[in-house]
């Protein structure tokens, strides 16, 4: 797909934990805090690529409406992030989400040794640009990557970029539970589950 194209395609409107946080103009680590000390946010609305949340931007903006203490939405960042991803479209369950991949489930889905041959096919312009940057981590619409890939294929040299059907499988069908599939702790939580 051309880029003029790709930047046409729809996608479902995002909020990563940065985003989600710019929505009601909090630090990120409230975002976090939400999540594991006040239990008012959880992952029922995200969809977790690459070990990171990202949630429906329709349930991100309904998010403060639902606290102990109502929060104010920040309806122009709300604007950002819909011209952002725009054309775009809203989704209320997660399970109606298209496909989505990061980093992780790329080097998986590719095969690759390591992230470092996707970065440098990226960083070439050999690979699609990412459909979203949220929280600074790109991620891709699957199905546009795979029509990509003999193109890929073609042009490749010393890498095979050979999709495997098993995780493109499980991709599609939700089912993916390899690397990013899973937010791993970190910080004092990752010491604690170490222990």
């Amino acid at each position: 797909m051309a880029g003029d194209e790709r930047s046409m395609a729809r996608k479902p409107y995002l909020a990563g934990g940065a985003e989600f946080a710019a929505l009601y103009d909090v630090k990120r680590l409230q975002v976090s805090q939400w999540i594991s000390r006040d239990h008012t946010l959880d992952y029922r609305y995200a969809k977790i690529v690459s070990g990171s949340p990202y949630w429906l931007l329709q349930f991100a903006k309904q998010f403060g409406e639902t606290t102990p203490r109502p929060r104010q939405l920040n309806e122009a960042e709300l604007a950002r992030l819909v011209k952002e991803q725009s054309p775009g479209y809203w989704v209320g369950e997660v399970e109606q989400l298209p496909p989505l991949v990061g980093q992780a489930e790329l080097v998986a889905l590719f095969q690759l040794p390591s992230g470092a041959l996707l970065r440098k096919a990226m960083g070439t312009g050999r690979f699609r640009p990412a459909d979203y940057t949220l929280s600074g981590s790109p991620i891709w619409l699957l199905e546009p990557v795979v029509e990509d890939a003999p193109a890929l294929q073609a042009g490749a040299r010393g890498v095979e970029w050979a999709i495997s059907g098993k995780v493109l499988d499980a991709l599609r069908e939700g089912s993916y539970d390899g690397p990013g599939s899973r937010i791993v702790p970190r910080g004092r939580a990752a010491n604690k589950a170490a222990e």
